[in-house]
């Protein structure tokens, strides 16, 4: 059944409650047709001390995990070991982004994704593990909690005496996060609250020492009441382990665990943050996580790749090495080009973190996206090199699989978050368009009325971006600066599309609810804001060769053939969602979806 205009202004106030705020990051003016350079460029590089202190963390977490971690028996066993939580803890693991004044090591993203990077190529339990006890638990108390809170809680969090979890979602609130139904309901005398409701596919949920928590507490402008923040432990009464570890398909060692709380008394002292800033705390730590994310596919991309190319070259079927093989290069290059291209998102992600950028919110959804459908890609091709072989359970690559399918459902599914994408990057083009309208209109009001009558008024008034050039996009190399211009001109091309794009929707409700023209919008976002990525980096890598033309650092995954690669894949894939805009299958599509659906 199609929303309604109330439901879709209602979901539209939920969404700008929790997006609000300056939108001025690089990818929402990427909407604008515009290529704020200054964000991207040049690639972000960590100083010497701290690039010192992240390759002595990243090779002492690669030992242990070559020494320590068995990935084959920790999915067998569905258990990660005690031995691998406290001797991460011992290597200071879990220590990496807590300040130093609660006994933290104060690293910035960029140098604790290189840590994370290692784990997510060597194990998906153990990485998934560990980014809910850190990147999303005890990050939540770093960001929101007072003084007096991250005194209380952060020591025993690094020391893998206490583990965290993040307990967002519930039954009918999975990636529609606003949907939560577990309920805070404050005491007569205000000293606490009392929380009723129930959360599940929680990650640490039935072993953690202490939970960051969601529920709705009552609020006099809404009638539903808006989510708030809580830090609750497994010691309050009315707190109950359902199940502790539930059987999955893949990271079959992380422990899922489900939860009720039945009249849980909560002091008031443990809300987290402002009440009714819950839903907003959560997208703030979910961009921390979904940056991980990127960490933990390059380095699964990475060993797909050495996996998938050793095979290949030792593997001879019709006298040839499955190296020569056309179909199988295809494979590998694709691999390469996208594992390339997520080490580089991911870098620029982690580096508007480190700088304090005041909206990266886009950026994070996109990096999610990306290196999670590509890595599905890359283990799924990697499967084919290997053929038979790689179907066994002696061999990785199922288990692989296995463990990455989930990466396109967690912290957001991938769908929703392609919604998302298009909805928000649109909503700055959409404002501006409202209000400059309005005022040429003689207040007539209604953003898609007045769309036909302002363009026929005149093109000029529409939007700013119409009366430039193709933005310019700052490489140094000489051998870069055709790749610079396409993308340039497909940026542009981006923002002049979309005011047509509204027009052809004819209302707003229309436009809320045409999911397959929100796909393609997104993937011509995530595409030129992952190129940009892209050019960075190789502008990076190729003014920084030495003149005899070689990398100064023999690393196989910083090839800048790779990095060429996906610009040319890139630029074909953005031409042709623009072509699919306006000339497409929906009409049969959704025919067809409905004809089915009405059958069963």
């Amino acid at each position: 059944m199609a929303l309604t205009a109330q439901q879709i202004a209602e979901q539209r106030k939920d969404v700008e409650e929790m997006i609000a705020g300056p939108d001025v990051g690089f990818a929402k003016a990427l909407f604008f047709g515009k290529f704020k350079s200054d964000l991207l460029y040049p690639y972000p590089t960590l100083p010497p001390d701290k690039q010192a202190a992240a390759d002595e963390m990243a090779a002492k977490v690669r030992e242990f995990a070559d020494f320590a971690i068995d990935p084959a028996k920790i999915d067998r066993e569905a258990r990660i070991p005690d031995s691998v939580i406290q001797g991460l803890a011992d290597i200071g693991m879990y220590k990496l982004t807590i300040p130093g004044q609660y006994g933290g090591l104060g690293f910035g993203q960029q140098q604790y994704l290189k840590t994370m990077e290692i784990l997510g190529g060597h194990d998906s339990s153990v990485a998934v593990f560990v980014n809910a006890h850190h990147s999303i638990g005890v990050r939540a108390l770093c960001l929101f909690g007072t003084k007096e809170q991250q005194a209380k809680w952060l020591p025993g969090l690094y020391d893998g005496s206490k583990l965290c979890a993040f307990a967002l979602t519930e039954p009918e609130a999975g990636s529609d996060a606003g949907n939560v139904k577990t309920t805070a309901t404050p005491t007569e005398d205000g000293s606490a609250y009392i929380l009723n409701g129930t959360k599940h596919y929680i990650t640490n949920g039935g072993i953690a020492h202490v939970l960051t928590l969601m529920a709705r507490t009552p609020d006099p402008s809404n009638p539903k009441g808006k989510v708030t923040a809580f830090l609750v432990t497994p010691d309050m009464p009315g707190f109950e382990v359902v199940e502790a570890r539930a059987e999955k398909c893949g990271i079959r060692g992380t422990a899922t665990g489900k939860m009720r709380f039945t009249n849980m008394r909560v002091p008031k002292e443990n809300i987290l943050g402002q009440i009714g800033r819950g839903l907003q705390a959560a997208l703030t730590v979910l961009n921390y996580g979904r940056v991980t994310f990127g960490a933990t596919c390059t380095g699964h991309a990475k060993v797909c790749i050495q996996a998938m190319t050793g095979h290949a070259k030792k593997r001879v079927q019709f006298q040839q090495s499955l190296s020569e093989f056309h179909l199988v290069q295809k494979k590998i290059a694709f691999a390469a080009a996208h594992c390339f291209a997520m080490e580089a998102a991911t870098a620029e992600c982690a580096a508007f973190i480190d700088k304090g950028a005041p909206d990266y919110m886009l950026e994070t959804a996109i990096l999610k996206v990306f290196s999670t459908e590509h890595l599905w890609t890359i283990v799924n091709d990697t499967l084919q090199v290997y053929g038979g072989k790689g179907y066994f359970c002696d061999q990785p690559i199922e288990r692989w699989m296995r463990d990455a399918r989930i990466n396109t459902i967690g912290e957001g599914a991938n769908d929703v978050l392609k919604a998302f994408i298009a909805v928000v990057g649109c909503r700055g083009p959409g404002m501006y368009l409202k209000g400059l309208q309005d005022q040429a209109l003689g207040g007539v009001r209604g953003f898609f009325k007045s769309i036909p009558a302002a363009l026929g008024v005149g093109a000029k008034l529409v939007a700013p971006w119409m009366t430039t050039g193709t933005p310019e996009v700052p490489v140094q190399s000489a051998e870069l600066r055709d790749s610079a211009h396409t993308l340039g001109k497909l940026v542009r091309e981006f923002g002049l599309k979309l005011p047509h794009v509204f027009l052809a929707a004819k209302t707003e409700e229309n436009f809320a609810q045409a999911e397959l023209v929100h796909e393609r919008i997104a993937d011509i976002a995530i595409d030129l804001y992952v190129s940009a990525c892209v050019l960075a980096r190789l502008d990076h890598l190729l003014v920084a060769r030495p003149s005899n033309g070689k990398p100064a650092v023999a690393d196989p995954h910083a090839d800048p053939a790779a990095g060429k690669y996906f610009l040319t894949l890139a630029f074909r894939r953005i031409r042709e969602r623009f072509a699919a805009l306006d000339d497409n299958d929906d009409s049969a599509l959704l025919e067809g979806a409905k004809s089915t659906i009405a059958k069963f």
